[in-house]
């Protein structure tokens, strides 16, 4: 991931849309899948996890904020969970720096930046079979939808 976020011809390539994220898919090592993916201003992925992948993911320019929950939730046969206090977790990740992240995690990753795009390396295996997507209200998660890779691809 290092040297893909390093690759400065491969950053630059990216498509960056004012709008919304782009992103473009990268064949990862060891059979995982990796993306590139832009974040122009403000934009953010809303709270979701990545079912049975574990993943990383490295800031290639700009920052990135992940908001993250400390606590291992049911994987499936619910819809609402209220949340305990202090489970929450947050951390900026500014250009070279990264994080992993096991089975199960569940975030929210957000550009906060008013005026400038990010643009970040992710990786996961195995490749994504779901993302499950979430709302949430205050200490309330609700389950809102599952998309499979045909969604995104």
């Amino acid at each position: 991931m290092r040297r893909t976020a390093a690759d400065t011809e491969l950053i630059a390539s990216l498509p960056l849309d004012p709008e919304g994220r782009t992103w473009v898919r990268l064949e990862g090592p060891g059979g995982s899948e990796a993306w590139l993916i832009g974040w122009p201003p403000g934009t953010g992925t809303g709270w979701h996890d990545h079912a049975d992948s574990v993943g990383a993911f490295l800031t290639a320019s700009g920052e990135l904020k992940e908001n993250s929950l400390a606590a291992r939730l049911p994987t499936d046969g619910w819809k609402t969970l209220e949340l305990t206090d202090g489970v929450d977790r947050e951390r900026r990740l500014s250009s070279g720096q990264g994080r992993a992240f096991g089975r199960h995690h569940v975030h929210e990753v957000l550009n906060e930046s008013p005026d400038r795009h990010a643009i970040s390396v992710h990786a996961y295996y195995p490749p994504l079979p779901q993302i499950r997507r979430y709302s949430r209200s205050g200490s309330i998660l609700r389950l809102e939808q599952v998309e499979r890779p045909e969604d995104w691809q």
